[in-house]
């Protein structure tokens, strides 16, 4: 038996297609972090950071940082973005228990 499932995000989600992952120094420590990014929208991605990562303790919403973006095509070199942080949502069961997900919004482009 299965269960009709109704979509409630505002928008529909798109495959992952330009970029694959990000990478940005944590200002404080100076670490850098990678992540592969999920579930992209027209409006923004997400990062799933595991809930006992140190970075969760120096990210914010509304907190705007320059990442680097990284395509799937790896022979184009990654792009740096500035990013806000839209949202950081811990998730308690499903798939990503035991993780964060951090919604991210690009702003603009750094090279403009």
């Amino acid at each position: 038996m299965t269960a009709n499932v109704e979509e409630k995000r505002s928008e529909p989600r798109t495959e992952l297609e330009k970029y694959h992952s990000v990478e940005f120094k944590e200002t404080e420590s100076g670490h850098l972090y990678q992540f592969k990014i999920w579930n992209m929208s027209s409006k923004g991605m997400c990062l799933v950071v595991r809930e006992d990562s140190a970075i969760l303790n120096n990210l914010e919403v509304g907190k705007v940082l320059n990442m680097k973006y990284h395509t799937t095509d790896f022979s184009v070199p990654p792009e740096e973005l500035k990013t806000e942080i839209k949202h950081i949502t811990k998730e308690d069961q499903g798939r990503y228990k035991g993780h964060h997900l951090v919604g991210l919004l690009i702003l603009e482009n750094q090279e403009n």
